[in-house]
């Protein structure tokens, strides 16, 4: 069989076992037994869970801030022995993440659904309602996505910079968040770019945002550059809420109108 076609079976199979999920959840009550396997999924139901819908958290959300109240929600260790003994009637995970442990729960015919994550802003509410259904809330409680906006010519002009001297350019999602908050996106390349600091110094953007975390490493010396730091005035180094920018979510439409009030400071 061809890699192609395998990966379209499992394709079908994960969409063929959501969508009975989500029957499966609509016709009965809401899962009373929830486990996450990612940061995401943890989010998403600190964000929408009732707390005794919660049988674990993954331990992923040890190593950052958590953006929500969560006090004394329980956490699994990871392993398959625990998460297999809490006997949950849902299992939640990103598609990218956890994927041996997945497999190994699904051996024990455990209910795992594993979510695509959006890769654009119109997809966030169609995520953000198939999660609200696995989960027995309302689907209605998911916020519309708004009307794609494109800058204005004139509109100053926004450079991501992320860790190592790495921007973010066109066709990303992060290109879409800026461009939705009413910024022209500084690199016009696609995809994530190395940048060269002579040419950036040569012609600045109007604003940098730096989204790698505060924590000082190798990592931000680019961004630490003096050249760069004169060419680009005190103001025009923007800061928004970094959690926002790991998964995409509801917490995107927040961050849009952070950037978009950043914009007219």
């Amino acid at each position: 069989m061809s890699g192609l076609m395998l990966r379209c079976l499992r394709s079908f199979g994960r969409s063929l076992l959501l969508g009975l999920l989500l029957a499966s959840a609509s016709a009965q009550s809401a899962p009373q037994r929830i486990i996450s396997l990612d940061l995401c999924m943890d989010w998403l139901l600190a964000l929408h869970a009732e707390p005794e819908q919660v049988a674990a958290l993954s331990p992923t959300h040890r190593r950052y801030q958590l953006p929500f109240d969560m006090p004394g929600w329980p956490l699994h260790d990871g392993s398959l022995e625990q998460i297999y003994l809490l006997q949950p009637d849902l299992i939640l995970v990103g598609e990218y993440n956890a994927l041996l442990l997945r497999r190994r729960l699904e051996a024990l015919s455990l209910p795992v659904v594993d979510l695509s994550l959006p890769t654009s802003l119109a997809e966030i509410e169609v995520y953000e309602r198939q999660f609200l259904e696995l989960i027995g809330q309302p689907p209605s409680r998911a916020r519309p996505a708004p009307t794609p906006a494109q800058p204005e010519g004139d509109a100053p002009r926004l450079l991501l910079l992320g860790a190592n001297g790495i921007g973010t350019g066109a066709g990303t999602f992060e290109d879409q968040i800026l461009r939705q908050a009413g910024w022209r996106n500084y690199l016009r390349d696609a995809g994530y770019v190395r940048l060269d600091l002579e040419q950036l110094v040569a012609d600045p953007p109007d604003a940098i945002l730096w989204s790698a975390p505060a924590s000082p490493s190798l990592a931000s010396r680019f961004a630490e550059h003096p050249a760069l730091q004169q060419v680009v005035t005190q103001e025009g180094w923007l800061s928004t809420d970094y959690w926002r920018w790991q998964c995409p979510g509801p917490w995107t439409w927040e961050l849009i109108e952070q950037l978009k009030r950043k914009r007219i400071q």
